[in-house]
């Protein structure tokens, strides 16, 4: 379904994923994240190389499911659990019809991701999730991860960045609204949906990124992939 949810006037609040942002979901994540099936093929490969045979994957801040079934189509392994969380109930409710049909061995968790218990995992993944938590919360979320990773386990983050120099900063930000005009949003979608999402989306910037996975403990951390203010962590346990 196409995302038109702002391509009218309506009173501003908080951005919240609801029916209506569950409905249009996919929608509105491809015309919004430059290079996102691109994130998406980068799991996929991911997976084939990092995965252990009778693990866990995490799909934290799962949506409506394209992470989980990027793990599950192009997994290799053997005796493999998927489990995703979400804490919207509308996206849990679609992200569980949408793996239904195509994979056997998910579950579907609707809850607060620093809730979560990690066990024996050799993946989790974070797309897009990393940005709507607590600031004060995030490295105690990754130090979670950390400890609930296997040997040689990783975690995969992709986020919205910003830039500590403002010209960069400024310049990117300029190529971002282009990449959504030209996938058709009009100036009052684009602003408003930025009005609403400015007090619940809140960026790192790449350092930060790196340095919160350091000190978690991770043995090898990279910026593998980057498309304008968008960009995809990989660490190694």
């Amino acid at each position: 379904m196409r995302d038109k949810i702002f391509s009218n006037n309506t009173d501003l609040v908080d951005f919240i994923f609801d029916k209506k942002v569950a409905d249009v979901f996919d929608d509105m994540v491809n015309r919004s994240v430059p290079g996102y099936q691109t994130m998406l093929e980068m799991i996929g490969l991911i997976v084939k190389i990092y995965a252990k045979d009778n693990s866990n994957f995490y799909d934290l801040g799962a949506s409506t499911g394209a992470t989980s079934l990027a793990l599950g189509l192009h997994n290799t392994h053997q005796n493999n659990k998927i489990i995703a969380v979400d804490n919207a109930i509308e996206m849990a409710r679609k992200c569980k019809k949408n793996l239904t049909s195509k994979l056997s061995n998910f579950e579907v968790v609707c809850s607060d991701i620093n809730d979560i218990k990690f066990e024996n995992a050799s993946i989790v993944v974070l797309n897009l999730t990393m940005q709507f938590i607590d600031l004060k919360k995030r490295q105690s979320l990754v130090d979670n991860i950390f400890k609930g990773l296997i040997d040689g386990g990783v975690l995969v983050i992709s986020e919205k960045i910003h830039f500590d120099d403002d010209k960069k900063q400024k310049q990117i930000s300029k190529l971002h609204l282009n990449f959504k005009r030209a996938n058709g949003y009009s100036e009052l979608e684009i602003s408003q949906k930025r009005q609403l999402i400015e007090n619940v989306l809140v960026t790192d910037s790449k350092e930060t990124h790196l340095n919160r996975l350091k000190i978690a403990g991770f043995s090898e951390s990279i910026c593998h992939f980057q498309c304008l203010n968008f960009a995809s962590f990989l660490a190694v346990k």
